[in-house]
C-alpha cells in the first residue's frame, strides 16, 4: 500500500480471533463495492488467543496493518495509538465482533461527505437505530451512560464506539480515558463543531465474551466528571448535532 488511503478504520482487539477473520473480510468487501479507500488498523493488547498472530496472517494477504501492544491498557488508549499509525484523511473505529455492522461504514462516509461534519456517530438511541440480544441490565446501562453524557455534549448516544471523524479532531488532543468511551472523550476534548448522528442496529456478540463490566461503570463515572471540569475551564461551545432520520440513511445506503 504505497498510497495514503482515504480513510483509515481503527479496530482494537483483544481475544477476537473467533471472528476477526470473518470480520476483516466483511468490512474489505464492503469497503471495495462502495469504492471507498481504506486500511484497516489493528491493534491488539497481545491477546492470549493468538488473535494477534492471525491479525498478521491477514495483513499479508489484505489492506490491514497491526499495531501490538505489550497488554491490555484500555479501549481508549488502543485508539490512540491506531490514529498515531494511521495513514488516512478520515478516521474510523469500530469493533471486530461484528456488533458494529461492516455494512453501515459507507453510510457514515457518505453522511461525513454531504454535511461537511467534523464527527459523524453510528447511534443506537436516535429513531432508526437500536440493539438486539442486551440483558435488560445492560441496555439500562448504557441508556443511563448516554443520559449523563447529554451534560457534556447534545450528542445521544455519545457512548458509541462506532464512528468516523476528520484527522483534524484528534490534533493536539490528549485522551486521559484509557477505558471505553473514547467517542465522548473525543467529543469533548477535540476540536469538534459539529456532529451528525446515523441510526444503526447494534446486535451484541455472537462469540466471545462481553468487555463491559461494573469497574467499567464506576470509570465512566470518574470519566465524566474529570471531563465536566475541563469542558467548565475551557469555556468550550457545546458543538451542534443533527440526527440523520431513517430515510436519509436509507438514501445513503442507496447511494454508497
Amino acid at each position: 500500500m504505497p498510497h495514503a488511503p482515504l480513510v483509515s478504520i481503527i479496530v482494537p482487539t483483544y481475544n477476537e480471533r473467533e471472528r476477526l477473520e470473518h470480520f476483516v473480510r466483511t468490512l474489505v468487501r464492503v469497503l471495495e463495492d462502495s469504492g471507498l479507500d481504506g486500511e484497516i488498523v489493528i491493534v491488539d493488547d497481545n491477546s492470549p488467543d493468538g488473535t494477534g498472530t492471525l491479525a498478521d496472517s491477514l495483513a499479508g494477504q489484505l489492506p490491514v496493518r497491526v499495531v501490538h501492544r505489550a497488554g491490555k491498557v484500555g479501549l481508549g488508549s488502543a485508539v490512540m495509538a491506531g490514529f498515531a499509525v494511521a495513514r488516512g484523511e478520515l478516521l474510523g473505529v469500530m469493533d471486530a465482533d461484528v456488533s458494529h455492522p461492516p455494512e453501515r461504514v459507507p453510510v457514515l462516509m457518505a453522511a461525513l461527505k454531504e454535511s461537511g461534519a467534523d464527527v459523524v456517530v453510528g447511534s443506537r438511541y436516535v429513531p432508526g437505530g437500536g440493539t438486539k440480544n442486551w440483558p435488560v441490565s445492560r441496555a439500562l446501562m448504557s441508556r443511563s451512560a448516554c443520559l449523563v453524557a447529554r451534560l457534556l455534549t447534545p450528542v445521544h448516544d455519545a457512548a458509541s464506539g462506532f464512528f468516523v471523524l476528520r484527522r483534524p479532531v484528534i490534533h493536539g488532543v490528549e485522551i486521559k480515558a484509557a477505558g471505553f468511551k473514547i467517542c465522548l472523550e473525543l467529543l469533548v476534548r477535540g476540536s469538534v463543531q459539529s456532529v451528525v448522528e446515523v441510526p444503526y442496529v447494534f446486535t451484541d456478540r455472537a462469540a466471545g465474551q462481553s468487555k463491559m463490566s461494573h469497574r467499567e461503570a464506576l470509570g465512566y463515572v470518574v470519566q465524566v466528571a474529570q471531563l465536566f471540569r475541563w469542558q467548565r475551564r475551557q469555556g468550550r461551545p457545546r458543538p451542534t448535532c443533527r440526527r440523520i432520520t431513517p430515510e436519509e440513511a436509507d438514501r445513503l445506503a442507496a447511494r454508497a
